[in-house]
């Protein structure tokens, strides 16, 4: 199991904009740069974030994205989600009545998907926040 690249990418977009003085915008452009992407393919992530509600675009030359929501609501699954969707992980390709391996693969998921919700970005951006200020001194 693995999660596409396009994931990582937004867990990160997303802690930097977690990480912006008083919620301020970004634009994509430095948002690619951080990243080392085209900005193409991150405002194709940053519209999945954005039609998720987890964050909103501002148009202009003065616009960028922001968090949409208050900080201590968004989860890793929350991003997951916006990215991957919501589908099952697993799918038993043999059509059964009470597949004991598809019972244990969908519990499986299930804590995955409990721990992942359990764990905030916010956090994240917080350990992230004072491991710059320790840089800096």
């Amino acid at each position: 199991m693995r999660y596409s690249n396009a994931t990582n990418y937004a867990l990160h977009t997303m802690v930097h904009l977690m990480l912006q003085p008083g919620g301020s915008s970004v634009g994509v452009q430095e948002l690619a740069e951080m990243q080392q992407l085209s900005p193409t393919y991150l405002s194709k992530i940053l519209t999945k974030l954005t039609k998720a509600g987890l964050i909103e675009s501002t148009p202009g030359a003065k616009g960028g994205y922001k968090i949409s929501r208050t900080k201590h609501e968004i989860s890793f699954l929350d991003v997951i989600n916006a990215i991957e969707g919501d589908t099952s992980l697993f799918d038993c390709s043999i059509h059964h009545e009470g597949c004991l391996i598809e019972n244990v693969m969908r519990q499986a998921e299930k804590n995955m998907k409990a721990e992942l919700k359990s764990k905030l970005l916010s956090d994240i951006a917080k350990e992230a926040e004072s491991k710059q200020i320790k840089e800096k001194r």
